[in-house]
């Protein structure tokens, strides 16, 4: 998500690789993928070297290049049958080639999206085909059709033992490969199944079907538990739920009208969608918007962006998944739906929410969500002293899978304990 339109106008960011928002963020969050062996340092600070500030041309081509370079290391070591090396190289792959097509808003157009999206998805096909972990992809039903997903089993689980099981829930934009590093590794070391999903609006559901984003996101997670409980190794009562970055949205969301989710994480939390594409337009437009007026507020929107190419780029980029490209009054109508309002008062859900210092897109909101909870909830602050500030934590994924983890292990241990004692969640008792 650009920092640079879509951040909180008072928010002060501390470049440290680009004085550009947007690269110098992006160069944190490949940094910290390598914690999980989805990026490697060395790569990454070789690749951005010779990039300037705000060329766009040679930082998508740099990612390009870069993921086809390791592709190509991956594809040599799985013909001479080193698995390992190359499910490394095919993670690593992945998560270059994604960050070119996040990158594809700073070009003239966009008809590198796809083939470039494709290139990122047969990376990490071919990843899930070669990792250790017993792994498959899945078809999960949904409407008329299906979410294409990935189930995969902690190391040396044959059996069909059933294990806790968490669902990841991307955000806006981001690829499923960056799932693996947000909570997909940490999962698995503990013990748990992982459910990776692209649900509508994300990815191939949106590049290859364009299918849109939905706020009622219980329509997503609840044919999810549907889906899972058919899996003898999937224990129904310690399903969990992860969301990251507008998942902090989503996630929320569901859990007021889904109530089989044992615990649930939201990293961060979000109240109001909306307030990151208001937060910098001037206070009569905001009042053209309140009061519907559609054709004076598209009319000067239209003006305001033949000033920048760029900006007019970046908001149809962001604009896409919401299906609203030719009205902007429309776009923002529809973001605004997707508001909390009074809805976390009906969870019951034990709720992780991450509180990062300098939030860039939504800050104060995840203190807001803890407050508005009424159920179980920790509410986790993360510092720039401990080198864990800005939108999920960056360059602090181990902190934040400890954390986390070890809250989500905790809940967990105690509902299977209730359960062993032959009781039931005071939740469960309630929703009969």
């Amino acid at each position: 998500m650009p920092a640079s339109f879509f951040a909180h106008p008072h928010q002060a960011f501390t470049a440290g690789f680009y004085r550009d928002e947007d690269f110098d963020f992006e160069v944190r969050f490949l940094l910290g993928q390598a914690v999980h062996g989805a990026a490697d340092v060395g790569e990454v600070l070789a690749t951005i070297a010779p990039i300037g500030e705000k060329d766009h041309e040679k930082w998508f081509e740099g990612w390009v290049a870069l993921g086809s370079r390791v592709r190509g290391l991956a594809d040599a070591s799985a013909e001479a049958g080193h698995v390992v090396s190359a499910a490394g190289a095919y993670l690593r792959a992945a998560t270059y080639f994604a960050t070119a097509v996040n990158s594809v808003d700073g070009l003239a157009d966009d008809g590198p999206l796809l083939p470039t999206f494709r290139q990122h998805r047969a990376a990490w096909d071919r990843f899930v085909e070669t990792t250790p972990h017993p792994a498959e992809r899945v078809d999960i039903p949904y409407e008329d059709g299906f979410l294409p997903g990935y189930l995969l089993r902690p190391l040396g689980e044959e059996t069909r033992e059933p294990r806790p099981t968490l669902i990841l829930n991307n955000g806006s934009d981001g690829p499923i490969s960056s799932l693996w590093t947000a909570a997909g590794a940490g999962a698995l070391a503990r013990g748990y199944n992982v459910l990776f999903f692209d649900g509508p609006g994300q990815q191939s559901m949106l590049f290859e079907r364009g299918v849109p984003f939905r706020h009622d996101w219980e329509a997503v997670i609840t044919p999810i538990v549907d889906f899972l409980l058919r899996y003898p190794e999937v224990d129904g009562s310690r399903i969990a739920l992860y969301g990251i970055s507008q998942a902090g949205y989503w996630v929320p969301r569901a859990l007021a009208f889904e109530h089989r989710i044992a615990a649930a994480i939201a990293d961060p939390g979000v109240v109001d969608v909306s307030a990151s594409w208001l937060a910098h337009m001037p206070k009569n437009m905001i009042e053209l918007l309140e009061k519907g007026d559609r054709e004076k507020f598209d009319r000067d929107m239209a003006f305001g962006m033949r000033l920048s190419g760029r900006l007019e780029r970046t908001w149809r980029f962001r604009a896409r998944p919401y299906r609203r490209m030719d009205s902007y009054f429309d776009t923002l109508t529809e973001v605004l739906k997707y508001r909390l309002g009074d809805l976390p008062e009906s969870i019951t859900t034990p709720l992780f929410v991450t509180d990062p210092e300098d939030e860039q897109f939504w800050p104060g909101q995840s203190r807001q969500l803890a407050e508005r909870l009424r159920g179980a909830k920790e509410l986790a602050s993360f510092t720039a002293a401990e080198g864990a500030n800005f939108h999920c934590q960056p360059l602090a994924r181990s902190l934040t899978d400890q954390r986390m983890f070890d809250w989500l292990d905790t809940v967990l241990a105690d509902r299977a304990r209730v359960r062993a004692s032959g009781g039931a969640p005071a939740r469960e008792v309630a929703d009969g």
